[in-house]
């Protein structure tokens, strides 16, 4: 990999204004240094933000076979460097390398691709009386995201803005910043117009509040923590900007009486250890009939035991570390606080074979006699950790399910689909997967209550990037 100590404004490398202070970034499964990046301040926030503001007269401009055409160039190119999104995104997260090419990089390149199609939204318009609705870009917008999924949350964000006509400042995680600057090198090959897309690496802490509270900044796009999301809010709240956020976690998983629990519980534990856990719409709630507990506990011990945790690179590899020592520690304290509320801990922990010892790693874990009330079953873990409720009957599923102040994701695995919808019209989530169904970008997400609002992927979340004009004559 190189080392790049630039940032990406107006089309050009620039080094940050602060000369002095750099960002080391390191390989999760072994500890050692990958790279080192830029740490941004305020100054360099300013010059992105006045590029992307200047750029966007003309882009905003631009016509949507204009836009549909740049679009597919530059997902050619993210084509093109394939490898190096991948090897980038798996040494400094940790995910292993043949789930990241499929998951994480493929997977958003064929994404991003679908907003080409999607330009013509901002040129349609509608009639009422004398009154025509149209679509206008909402201007320049900051795109901040988070470590687990870096280039994933990226292109959920930058495809709509750019279908739209909406100019862009990225925050990548300073865990995980060379899929951001691949992007950047990538803008920069294509001759993409100077100024659309702009590249800030730092610490949140430090340049963060002066993204979001910037007064020529229209809106700011956030996935992360809630206890983050909430202080976006908060600081953009001064100047009364839009804030799209995707935030926490703790979702549900109903199996209920007469479904496949073999399948039922490969399909939850599967789900939840994808990624290491670090999944904000994991099944991390997996709610099983009274009378069928003990064979679900058993069935998924089994499951989570099958996987291979090691080497990110070993081709082998199912679960490779988390993406630092810090989000494992948060992890352990998890786990030793289930055993300390009285769960019982039925594989895993925070034990680790001595060939794992440098790496972030944490064994798939699973908690059995779970109660709704601990802080295991509340709280977002955000680590390969699942905890197995037992219910009655089918409402009070629905209340379990519910009782939580999340409401991102959740799954219900019945007999057959039509039954299954009629639970999961109950559950208040902003997605919901039926009978062993996957993520798809076709799909709006996005969650209710704490876990955030607005939504990405799919039409709607160009919803997100533009703004509605009324002309009246």
């Amino acid at each position: 990999m190189y080392t790049s100590q630039h940032l990406f404004i107006n089309g050009e490398w620039q080094k940050s204004s602060n000369n002095n202070e750099t960002i080391d970034v390191f390989n999760p499964a072994n500890g050692e240094l990958v790279t080192t990046s830029a740490s941004a301040n305020e100054d360099d926030v300013n010059n992105a933000i006045t590029a992307a503001k200047n750029a966007f007269t003309s882009w905003s401009a631009t016509s949507a076979k204009q836009r549909t055409k740049w679009i597919h160039t530059i997902a050619d190119e993210m084509q093109n460097r394939l490898e190096d999104l991948t090897k980038a995104i798996s040494l400094t997260m940790g995910c292993p390398y043949k789930l990241t090419k499929i998951i994480q990089v493929q997977g958003c390149i064929d994404a991003f691709r679908e907003f080409a199609e999607m330009t013509n939204f901002v040129e349609k318009t509608q009639q009422i009386d004398n009154v025509t609705k149209y679509h206008v870009p909402v201007g320049v917008c900051v795109l901040i995201n988070p470590w687990n999924y870096p280039l994933s949350q990226l292109v959920g964000k930058l495809g709509p803005a750019m279908a739209t006509g909406c100019t862009v400042v990225v925050k990548p995680s300073e865990q995980t910043p060379l899929q951001d600057l691949i992007m950047a090198e990538i803008f920069e090959k294509v001759g993409a117009p100077k100024g659309i897309f702009n590249v800030v690496t730092g610490h949140g802490s430090k340049i963060g509040s002066h993204l979001c509270s910037h007064s020529d900044v229209d809106m700011v796009s956030f996935t992360g923590s809630t206890n983050a999301g909430i202080k976006v809010a908060q600081v953009a709240a001064t100047t009364v900007k839009r804030v799209c956020q995707e935030l926490g976690g703790k979702s549900p998983y109903i199996i209920t009486e007469k479904a496949d629990l073999n399948d039922a519980v490969k399909y939850g534990v599967k789900d939840v250890m994808l990624n290491s856990g670090q999944t904000c719409s994991a099944l991390t709630r997996m709610l099983v009939p009274a009378n069928k507990y003990q064979q679900a506990i058993e069935l998924a011990k089994t499951i989570a035991e099958a996987n291979i945790v090691g080497d990110p690179a070993n081709p082998q590899t199912t679960m490779g570390p988390l993406s630092s020592k810090l989000q494992q520690q948060r992890v352990v304290d998890y786990i030793k606080l289930g055993i300390d509320e009285g769960a019982t801990l039925i594989t895993g922990g925070f034990e680790l074979p001595e060939e794992l010892q440098q790496g972030a790693y944490v064994m798939p874990t699973i908690f059995a006699d779970v109660t709704n009330d601990m802080r295991i079953a509340k709280e977002e873990i955000f680590g390969p950790v699942l905890c197995i409720i037992p219910y009655k009957n089918e409402d009070e599923a629905i209340e379990i399910a519910n009782q939580t102040v999340y409401g991102l994701s959740s799954a219900v695995y019945d007999e057959n689909t039509k039954s299954a919808l009629k639970i999961a019209k109950r559950i208040r989530a902003g997605q919901c997967y039926l009978q062993g169904s996957y993520f798809t970008t076709k799909a709006p997400f996005g969650g209710f209550k704490q876990s955030g609002n607005g939504r990405e992927w799919g039409q709607e979340s160009l919803n997100e990037f533009v703004e509605i004009q009324s002309i009246i004559a």
